[in-house]
């Protein structure tokens, strides 16, 4: 077991039943610097906001969603493989002795409805359903082009981002481990309570990027507020590996 807390075992860990197993590839991450009062109505019950440097960040992630099973062992037909994109900000909450920092998702697209009610059904996630694509190239010299993107109406919007160099291990206290090593997800619930589970996959290399763009409409996905967020600059921007991940079922705090 590494730092992480990977384990090659993903059918148990500690008291944990499986919810799913995938593996996550191509991660694009633009990361947006913005004022904790903007997520604070957002934050679930028992955690708080957590932060790098005292920064608080928001992120845009696109990425493909492969070999999906529920319960570890079950294959949904047509709906294994797919895209995602998502913009998630990051908590923490103490359990005791340990601090487990983890991601609320604000709003999250896949191109499937069944995918979309199921996660809103055990996890009251945020998921919408919208017409989605991908596309991932090599540009040469260790370097790939990644863009997603997905359709609200008759537009569509995407995220792309071209990678500058090879790809490692983030350094320690840098904002790329920071940003890809939450290991918990928290959901608000209705009634003002939350549901915590569990994520685990070993450490990602990343690449760096020398360029990354988000074009379209953010207004017609998020609301008012994050729109204005995602039309300016990103604080930082990479390329995650991604990994075999295996995500646990939600328990209520």
């Amino acid at each position: 077991m590494n730092r992480t807390g990977w384990s090659s075992h993903p059918k148990r860990v500690g008291p944990d039943r499986v919810f799913l197993t995938a593996e996550w590839q191509h991660l694009a991450m633009l990361n947006y610097e913005v004022d904790a009062g903007l997520l604070l109505p957002f934050v679930p019950a028992g955690t708080e906001l957590d932060h790098w440097n005292s920064r608080i960040f928001v992120s845009l992630v696109g990425f493909r969603f492969l070999k999906t099973r529920l319960l570890g062992f079950l294959p949904v037909p047509l709906h294994s493989n797919f895209e995602e994109v998502n913009l998630r900000f990051y908590v923490r909450r103490q359990a005791g002795s340990e601090v487990r920092r983890g991601v609320v998702f604000i709003r999250e697209m896949v191109p499937r409805r069944a995918i979309a009610f199921v996660a809103r059904t055990f996890y009251n996630e945020n998921y919408v359903a919208l017409p989605m694509a991908h596309e991932i190239r090599s540009l040469g010299d260790n370097r790939l082009s990644v863009e997603y993107r997905w359709r609200s109406g008759e537009s569509w919007s995407g995220m792309n981002l071209e990678t500058d160099g090879n790809f490692e291990l983030p350094g320690e206290g840098s904002v790329e481990q920071f940003i890809t090593e939450h290991y918990w997800g928290y959901a608000a619930q209705p009634d003002g309570g939350c549901v915590e589970y569990r994520v685990t996959h070993p450490s990602w290399r990343v690449w760096q990027v020398r360029q990354s763009a988000l074009e379209g409409d953010a207004e017609k996905i998020y609301v008012k507020e994050f729109a204005s967020v995602l039309e300016s600059q990103p604080h930082s921007a990479f390329l995650a590996e991604g990994s075999a991940v295996t995500v646990m079922q939600g328990r209520r705090l």
